[in-house]
């Protein structure tokens, strides 16, 4: 009898998280590279209080609704202008470029009508981007950053950010 019970919960665990879509956002450009399979086995089963939902393009995460989105593989940002910030998480830190919602490099899919924070790691490669919608982020999105850093931590640092004392 204990048998089917367990059965039972778990196909209804399946039954309610197949309601929701598919996260439907593009892959990056380079989606394949080996380092973001190990990205996303790293990532958290949750994230902001949203669970973990099915995908439907190649090196992409989503957790809750609206999702929060994480793509591996987008394009490498070189030397930028934009607000860098420096998350760290016990020993792991990690740049990200924190982009404003004009700004070119926020990629179609973060233009939402009620607002969204982008971020694109800096100095890694490959590059990460993440997406935090506005009713996701509350009053501290980069919260979502130190929970997602240890698995952004895998791909390779090549650069850092530096403030205007640096130069």
């Amino acid at each position: 009898m204990r048998r089917r019970r367990t059965v039972a919960v778990a196909a209804a665990v399946v039954a309610v998280g197949g309601c929701a879509s598919p996260v439907t956002v593009p892959a990056g450009p380079q989606a394949a590279d080996p380092v973001c399979a190990e990205v996303l086995q790293a990532l958290p089963g949750e994230l902001a209080g949203g669970q973990e939902r099915s995908i439907a393009s190649q090196s992409i995460a989503g957790w809750g609704e609206p999702a929060i989105t994480l793509r591996c593989g987008v394009d490498v940002p070189g030397p930028s202008t934009e607000r860098c910030i420096t998350v760290e998480s016990g020993d792991t830190s990690v740049d990200w470029l924190a982009l404003e919602a004009d700004d070119e490099m926020v990629p179609d899919h973060a233009r939402r009508e009620n607002g969204s924070w982008t971020f694109i790691t800096y100095g890694r490669v490959p590059a990460v981007e993440v997406v935090v919608p506005t009713e996701r982020g509350g009053d501290q999105p980069t919260g979502v950053l130190v929970d997602l850093a240890t698995a952004v931590e895998l791909t390779t640092a090549e650069r850092t950010c530096i403030g205007a004392d640096d130069v």
